[in-house]
């Protein structure tokens, strides 16, 4: 008998196939709709969020709106459809929507077997804690005989269980049959703690009417790596959002931002950033899009610090520090492939 793993490696490889034989040409059906479809959360302030006018925001949504205006050159031709966790990957493969950006981990399991192509980091995350401030712990370390809220059936649940056993700590569980229950039954005071994604943590303490009340704890139990992704099988959409992402990142590195691009443009000497604003022609003649693409991406949403401040950073409601979220160069994890 095969194994399980080579049992998930040929069912990968069938549904693959299958991908790209129904899905190539992502591209010219985006443009004949004149409309992106991307699929989002729609519930995490910071990530993303609709609110009660119909409105979108959240760094999610703004790397949908920057794909936008590579392909579509409109930051507003965006279908934003929100989907659960049990039907994102269902979604993207049966062409509902032309993108995935939606907190998804990239795994190697949903790598290889649920034709979908991750793109790149778009945000380094990881599961931490959140206890109440007047507790005075520091530490999770601190948290064991604790009542912990978890969502059942979760990646956060498996790393809670193998952290506390590997510390040889105790804790009782207070599970939840989604992180909105899990949220009420620990600021409900049914549990002492409340662990996820570190990003939904910030999300719920920054719509708490007082916010400073709440602590994340310093640990990272885990790698989440949140990563748009893309239908297994179609080599020019693929390269043309894994690009969007890489360029947003690389305007960063070359100090190219939203306020100093047009000013670039006319005075660019340097091959590098020559390159980067496409004044050849040459990327954009290699990806199927408009002329200096580069130049319009960065004018109309900024690079990838200036997203990050907005939805996440400093000057949004959650204040989170850019931490592995910062650039190699500053200590980061973020790194894009060079463009020369």
């Amino acid at each position: 008998m095969l194994s399980s793993f080579r049992q998930i490696g040929l069912a990968a490889w069938l549904v693959i196939g299958v991908a790209q034989t129904a899905h190539a040409g992502t591209l010219d059906n985006v443009k004949q709709g004149a409309t992106l479809r991307c699929g989002v959360n729609g519930a995490i302030p910071g990530l993303s969020l609709q609110d009660k006018d119909g409105r979108w925001s959240g760094f999610d949504v703004d790397f949908c709106r920057a794909v936008a205006i590579a392909v579509l050159g409109d930051p507003n031709k965006v279908e934003f459809v929100r989907l659960t966790n049990q039907d994102r990957l269902e979604a993207l493969r049966e062409n509902r929507v032309d993108l995935l950006s939606r907190n998804t981990t990239w795994t190697m399991e949903r790598d290889l077997a649920h034709g979908m192509d991750f793109v790149g980091v778009l945000y380094y995350d990881g599961q931490g804690f959140l206890v109440p401030r007047a507790g005075g712990k520091m530490s999770v370390l601190e948290l064991s005989g604790a009542a912990i809220c978890v969502q059942a059936g979760s990646t956060s649940e498996r790393h809670l269980e193998r952290f506390f056993a590997r510390h040889r700590m105790t804790y009782r569980t207070v599970a939840a049959d989604s992180f909105d229950t899990a949220r009420e039954a620990y600021l409900g005071g049914r549990c002492d703690a409340l662990t996820s994604d570190q990003s939904q943590l910030y999300a719920l303490r920054s719509t708490l009417a007082d916010p400073a009340a709440q602590k994340i704890l310093p640990e990272t139990l885990s790698k989440e790596p949140l990563s748009p992704a893309v239908r297994t099988g179609d080599d020019q959409w693929r390269n043309i959002v894994e690009w969007t992402l890489y360029a947003l990142i690389n305007a960063e590195e070359l100090d190219i931002n939203s306020t100093n691009i047009d000013r670039l443009r006319e005075q660019a000497t340097t091959p590098d950033i020559r390159y980067f604003l496409d004044l050849e022609g040459a990327s954009s003649k290699a990806l199927g899009l408009a002329p200096q693409w580069t130049v319009d991406l960065v004018r109309k949403i900024g690079n990838y610090g200036e997203m990050f401040e907005r939805n996440l950073g400093k000057q949004s409601a959650l204040g989170i520090k850019r931490g592995m979220n910062a650039l190699w160069r500053d200590g980061g994890l973020l790194y894009a492939p060079p463009i020369l």
